[in-house]
Order: structure tokens, then C-alpha cells, then sequence
């Protein structure tokens, strides 16, 4: 029988330090230099390079793990777009959770047009199924591009005013975009901005539960769950702290 290579074949550095390093950058504001520094203090000696060569190689295959032990998503699209900039340059990131705040995906595009919400459209569609009701503000381009969809020409849309703040759902999830966009000094590169944030928002929330609902022990309890489910995904066979 064949033996598998392992996902961190060809690495000089033990897997529970590359994934801990992954997951470090992507679910808390850190910056590559400060969890240099975390792992210098454990006795890890490894450049920010490194930790950056890791997190573009491992972190796409890390979020579309995370994004399948999650529960099946909701029927409903919560659609809005906000203004990130890029090296003095306005982009628009599309953002789209269902009904339970859960990030399904994002695009960054330079225009906010018909094209760009059919794009949009039509990559949520290649990754989750046809929704039973979609919730947007009062741009146009959303029932524009929607009416040239012929999977989701029927489907129930919703405008709101964004005053009302009833489609605070995808709103909520644009602030801690807000505040890594931030500790980053603002993105560079629109590639690299949504190379980074289709991972961020998956490996953020398996992580983020709703602790103000929660028991302490609870909490505890259900965290402890996701991080076994994480060392299972990521290939690891001890916790990583045992590493150190």
C-alpha cells in the first residue's frame, strides 16, 4: 500500500510549529514579526519570511478544511460591499454570510457595477448551494446582476436601507477586517488582499465562538472541540503546545 507524504513533506521545522504559526497569524492581529517573536520566545528561530512562505502555502488548504467540518450553511445571503484601499487605490471587497453570521466567501473587485455583482454572484454559486432568500442594500447592480442568473432569477430578494441596520449581519463581519486591515497598515496588492482574507474569515471564525452566549465551561468546552478538530485537519498528532 502506498504511504502517503505527509502535508508538511520537505520541511525543516516541525508540523506543530508551522500550523501554530498559521493559525496565530490568521485569527489573532499579529503581525509576521510579532509571531516571530512569540516563537523565538519558545525557542523556535525562524525569519518573518519564512512564517510568511508558510502561511501562503498552508493557508488556503487550512481554511477549506475549516470551511468543511463546519455545520451546512444557511439558506440565506446576507450581501454587502465595503471600501478597502490599496496603496492609495479605493477597491471594493464583497462580502456574503448566511443568516447565522457564518462567512461564506468574499471578492475583492475594483468596480461595484452589474458585472462586478454577476462575478460575484457566480462565485458563490460554484461553492454553496442556491439560497432560499437574499438580503442586500439598495445598490443596484445586486438585482441587475441577479436577473441574468438564471439559478437564482426566482430567488426572494430583500433590500434594505442601510440605516435600518437590518443587514447587520454581513456589516458585523466587516470589522475585523477593519481592524487587521489596520494592524497590516492597509493591503498592498489586490491578489495578495484576497488571497489573505478567503482565508482569514474561515480560520478567524472556527475559532471566534459566541462566547458572550456561552457558559465559561461551556465555552471551554466547545473550544476544546475546535481545536481538536483543527490538530485532525491539519495533520497534527499531539497538541501543539506540548512542541515548544
Amino acid at each position: 500500500m502506498k504511504k502517503l507524504k505527509s502535508l508538511y513533506h520537505g520541511h525543516r521545522f516541525p508540523a506543530a510549529v508551522i500550523s501554530c504559526a498559521v493559525r496565530w497569524y490568521f485569527r489573532f492581529q499579529l503581525s509576521l514579526r510579532d509571531i516571530q517573536e512569540l516563537l523565538f520566545e519558545r525557542g523556535v528561530v525562524v525569519t518573518y519570511e519564512t512564517i510568511r512562505c508558510w502561511c501562503d502555502k498552508f493557508g488556503k488548504d487550512f481554511a477549506h478544511r475549516a470551511k468543511a467540518t463546519r455545520r451546512k450553511p444557511g439558506s440565506i445571503w446576507h450581501l454587502d460591499e465595503m471600501f478597502v484601499t490599496l496603496r492609495g487605490e479605493a477597491y471594493l471587497l464583497w462580502r456574503a454570510v448566511d443568516e447565522h453570521g457564518t462567512e461564506l466567501d468574499v471578492l475583492v473587485q475594483k468596480r461595484r457595477d452589474k458585472a462586478a455583482a454577476k462575478r460575484f454572484f457566480k462565485r458563490m454559486l460554484r461553492s454553496n448551494p442556491v439560497p432560499r432568500k437574499i438580503v442586500t442594500n439598495q445598490l443596484r447592480s445586486y438585482p441587475a446582476a441577479k436577473a441574468e442568473i438564471s439559478e437564482l432569477a426566482k430567488v426572494k430578494h430583500l433590500f434594505v436601507k442601510a440605516a435600518a441596520r437590518l443587514n447587520n449581519r454581513a456589516e458585523n463581519c466587516h470589522q475585523p477586517t477593519r481592524g487587521r486591515e489596520r494592524r497590516m497598515r492597509g493591503f498592498r496588492d489586490s491578489k495578495r488582499a484576497q488571497k489573505f482574507l478567503s482565508c482569514f474569515g474561515t480560520i478567524r471564525q472556527h475559532f471566534a465562538l459566541k462566547r458572550h452566549l456561552l457558559r465559561a465551561s461551556l465555552y471551554r468546552k466547545q473550544l476544546a472541540v475546535q481545536f481538536v478538530a483543527w490538530r485532525e485537519f491539519t495533520g497534527l498528532a499531539q497538541n501543539p503546545s506540548s512542541a515548544f
